[in-house]
């Protein structure tokens, strides 16, 4: 912030606070306005968003003791001072004579001022590179703290282990390594938020987190549907025809039986309950798609016995129904 700043605005009216305010008090004050004017507390209000910015910067500058100090002397010296790089009255000797006069007019008094313009007069980086223009630290920048950074990572893991949960150990962006618990039910380009665990704030804030991205390989069988597992089942013609008692995996490795009725079609799905994945969220089910397999090699007696079906069978065409749908 300009110096110039510093004369025009007045900080403790900025907070409506006194000048004899103690620090806790005012720490108090400002956060029950940045409370109030935040952004995030009043979205789209420019007005507000404006307010907040005023009052942080009148804390940023009020709640450091050197700077507050500093301040108190510069407005002591009147609003008619004024940082020019020429001219007439207002100028640079108008301000080095008031300062000397506040300080006893003593030879350091030189050496104090520019060091507190932060290199102003010396051409290092002018008014705003110094401790005048200070918009981090404590609760000195707009919003308080500054977070520390997250440390980015990803990990690759297999569909058993995205289903079932474990913790498995990783190398952050950063080289370190770190532990992170994979929940159950974790799914494919989720992200696991580890708060706390990543890098340290510069100026007193809290740490930034670890952010895990999640990629789930495919499953040669099982596929995620929510928390059901869905699989493909294979039946025989005459198992899908006169109906069978058959048995089929789960992904925990054991096996399941699963009655298949008489007269079931491709394409039926048979449900069991509670084979699906188990999660915070709640427990899936196995859900096992019925696929009537063609037989690509039939011997002689096989053929002959289809061929004699084919001369017996009910003459109906199974997509009448759906030619006459599309018609309509």
């Amino acid at each position: 912030m300009a110096s110039q700043d510093w004369f025009d605005k007045d900080f403790y009216a900025v907070l409506g606070v006194d000048k004899a305010v103690s620090d806790a008090d005012l720490k108090k004050t400002y956060r029950k306005l940045a409370r109030k004017y935040h952004p995030d507390s009043n979205p789209g209000d420019a007005a507000a968003e404006a307010k907040f910015k005023e009052i942080s910067e009148a804390y940023s500058v009020l709640s450091d003791a050197e700077q507050r100090k500093e301040y108190d002397e510069l407005r002591a010296m009147g609003s008619g001072a004024r940082f020019t790089a020429g001219g007439t009255g207002g100028g640079f000797d108008d301000v080095f004579s008031r300062f000397s006069q506040q300080r006893g007019g003593t030879a350091g008094d030189f050496d104090d001022i520019f060091s507190m313009f932060g290199g102003a007069a010396g051409g290092g980086g002018g008014f705003g590179s110094g401790r005048f223009g200070q918009s981090t630290g404590g609760f000195r920048g707009f919003g308080g703290p500054q977070k520390g950074s997250d440390v980015r990572a990803r990990t690759a893991i297999d569909f058993t282990t995205a289903a079932q949960g474990e913790t498995i150990s990783l190398q952050g962006e950063d080289g370190k390594p770190f532990k992170v618990k994979i929940p159950a039910g974790v799914s494919d380009g989720q992200k696991i938020r580890l708060r706390g665990r990543g890098r340290p704030s510069p100026d007193g804030g809290e740490n930034g987190d670890i952010v895990v991205e999640v990629a789930v390989r495919p499953h040669p069988v099982f596929t995620r549907d929510g928390l059901n597992i869905r699989l493909t089942v294979p039946v025989t013609f005459t198992e899908a025809v006169f109906g069978a008692t058959i048995e089929v995996p789960t992904l925990g490795g054991d096996s399941v039986k699963l009655r298949v009725a008489p007269g079931t079609p491709s394409g039926r799905v048979l449900r069991v309950k509670g084979r699906g994945i188990t999660s915070q969220k709640g427990t899936g089910d196995l859900l096992a798609e019925v696929q009537v397999a063609v037989p690509s090699h039939l011997d002689d007696a096989a053929r002959a016995a289809l061929e004699a079906y084919r001369e017996a069978e009910p003459r109906e065409n199974p997509r009448a129904e759906m030619m006459a749908k599309a018609r309509q």
